[in-house]
């Protein structure tokens, strides 16, 4: 009895394994590129921290906001890997199928605290109260 195609044969199926294991979905990748491009979020003031959407919800619209700071750059990089992060996302949604409450989901902006730029805490308000501000 030859041995050898049924080694070749477990040989070629241990290495597709390990690379169907070791390969990250297009969005995971993504995301540790957006978060090692945002890294920095130093600030002086408030004015150098912004928020911007990220991710894409199946109805439309960002999923969620980071904060990021302009103080050592002006995010052109940062904001093209969100754009194709969302663009993933997007293409995941219709491949899958899946489905949005279409929630909308309001944009907090952000501002400096203690030199780092943090994305404010939204408020919930009550149903039927209105807007203060």
């Amino acid at each position: 009895m030859n041995l050898i195609p049924t080694l070749r044969l477990a040989a070629a199926s241990l290495l597709m394994l390990t690379a169907c294991a070791s390969a990250q979905p297009p969005t995971e990748a993504l995301w540790k590129k957006i978060q090692a491009a945002n890294s920095d979020q130093r600030c002086d003031n408030s004015s150098q921290c912004h928020s911007l959407g990220v991710g894409s919800k199946a109805c439309g619209g960002p999923e969620n906001y980071i904060a990021w700071s302009s103080k050592s750059g002006d995010g052109a990089q940062l904001k093209a890997l969100v754009e194709q992060h969302a663009a993933a996302r997007r293409d995941d949604d219709k491949r899958l199928g899946m489905m949005s409450t279409c929630s909308i989901v309001s944009d907090p902006g952000a501002s400096c605290r203690a030199g780092v730029c943090v994305v404010n805490e939204r408020s919930i308000m009550p149903p039927g109260q209105a807007n203060s501000k």
